[in-house]
C-alpha cells in the first residue's frame, strides 16, 4: 500500500466529530496512578500472554500500538518509522519494527444492562450493532453483559449476528457490576487469535456491585496486552440528586481507558451513541504499530513506563500521538 506523506483522514464530518466530547482529565501520554491491590481470585502474570511484549530466546520485542491526530482531531496516516521516536522510563529507543497496515481486530463487546440504563438500552444496542458493521472477515468479536452480576454472553466468534441477537434479549434491570464485566473480558481476551485486541464498554459508568475494585482493575488493565474503550452514557444535568458512583463514573472510565492507549467518550445525547462507535472502529483501523528492543534488558517483572513523541514538521498543524502508557517486563 502505497501512502502519500500526512495524508489526514476526516471521519464523519463536523457532526460526527461533534458527537463524540472527550472526557475532560484525558491527555495522551499523562498517566493515572493505580494501586497495586490485590483482585479478588487474581493469578500470577504470564509475561508471552498478557503483557504487550513478544519473547524471543534472548531479547523481547515491545510492540506499541499508536493512533495519531492533528489539530482538528482528524486521523494522521502516511507518517514513516523515523517521524517517532520512542522512550522508555524517559531513555530513548530504536524503532526496529514499524507497520501501518490494516491489521485483523479482536474485539470484545462489554454492555451494561443495569437499571440505570432503562431508556438508553435500545440507542446503546444499536451504537454496537454500528460497531459490528465495520468488522471484516477476518476479525472477531465477543459480548460480555453486566448488571447485578457479569457475565460471558457470546465466546470469540466471526458471526456478528449472534451478539446482536443476544443483545435483542437484554432487559435493563438491576445493579452495575462493570469492573467484574471488565475482568470477565481481561479473560476472554487471552483466548484472541488476533494480535491486535480491543475492548469497548457501553455504559454510564456508575458502578456499584463489583467485586473488583476500580484499583484492582487498573492494575490487571496495565498488564494485559489490549486496549480498551469507553462510550459513555451519562445525564446531561449537574450531578444533584445523583448517587456517588454516577458522578463519578466519567473519570472511572476515563483513568481505566488511558492506561491502555485506548480513549473514552461520551455522548452529548444518547442518540450519538452511533456516531461514537463509528469513530472508535475507524480509531481502531487507523494505528501504527511500533516495536523496539528494550535497551534495559533486566527480566525484573518491572512497569516500564513508555512515551511517543512525533517528529515537528514544517508547514504541518500540531499533531497528538494516543498510547498505551507501558508494559511489564517479563520475570525470569
Amino acid at each position: 500500500m502505497q501512502w502519500k506523506k500526512w495524508t489526514r483522514f476526516s471521519v464523519g464530518g463536523a457532526s460526527a466529530l461533534a458527537a463524540c466530547v472527550l472526557f475532560s482529565g484525558w491527555a495522551a501520554g499523562q498517566e493515572s496512578v493505580a494501586s497495586k491491590s490485590s483482585p479478588p481470585n487474581s493469578t500470577a502474570r504470564d509475561p508471552e500472554t498478557d503483557t504487550g511484549i513478544k519473547l524471543r530466546s534472548d531479547t523481547t520485542l515491545v510492540l506499541v500500538p499508536a493512533a495519531v491526530t492533528d489539530s482538528v482531531n482528524r486521523f494522521v496516516l502516511g507518517l514513516q518509522k523515523e517521524d517517532f521516536h520512542l522512550f522508555e522510563d524517559g531513555v530513548e529507543q530504536k524503532v526496529a519494527d514499524f507497520s501501518g497496515d490494516e491489521a485483523p481486530l479482536s474485539i470484545g463487546v462489554v454492555f451494561d444492562e443495569s437499571g440505570s440504563m432503562d431508556y438508553k438500552l435500545r440507542t446503546a444496542q444499536a451504537a454496537v450493532a454500528q460497531l459490528l458493521k465495520t468488522l471484516n472477515k477476518d476479525d472477531e468479536a465477543f459480548l460480555v453483559e453486566f448488571s447485578d452480576h457479569a457475565k460471558l454472553t457470546v465466546e470469540f466468534t466471526g458471526q456478528t449476528q449472534d451478539i446482536q441477537d443476544a443483545l435483542g434479549k437484554a432487559q435493563p434491570g438491576g445493579l452495575t457490576a462493570m469492573l467484574d464485566g471488565i475482568n470477565v473480558a481481561l479473560t476472554e481476551m487471552k483466548k484472541a487469535k488476533n494480535s491486535r485486541k480491543a475492548i469497548v464498554i457501553i455504559s454510564d459508568g456508575g458502578d456499584n456491585h463489583s467485586q473488583y475494585t476500580s484499583s484492582a482493575i487498573e492494575s490487571l488493565v496495565r498488564e494485559a496486552d489490549v486496549q480498551i474503550y469507553a462510550m459513555g452514557v451519562f445525564e446531561p444535568s449537574l450531578p444533584i440528586g445523583l448517587a456517588p458512583e454516577e458522578v463519578s463514573g466519567p473519570r472511572l472510565l476515563s483513568e481505566i481507558t488511558t492506561q491502555t492507549g485506548g480513549r473514552a467518550f461520551a455522548a452529548a445525547l444518547t442518540s450519538d451513541l452511533p456516531s461514537v462507535a463509528a469513530r472508535i472502529a475507524v480509531e481502531l483501523r487507523n494505528q501504527y504499530v511500533l516495536g523496539y528492543y528494550p535497551k534495559n534488558q533486566a527480566r525484573d517483572g518491572k512497569y516500564r513506563h513508555v512515551e511517543v513523541k512525533l517528529a515537528e514538521q514544517p508547514g504541518v498543524s500540531a499533531l497528538k500521538a494516543h498510547w498505551r502508557l507501558g508494559y511489564y517486563a517479563p520475570n525470569n
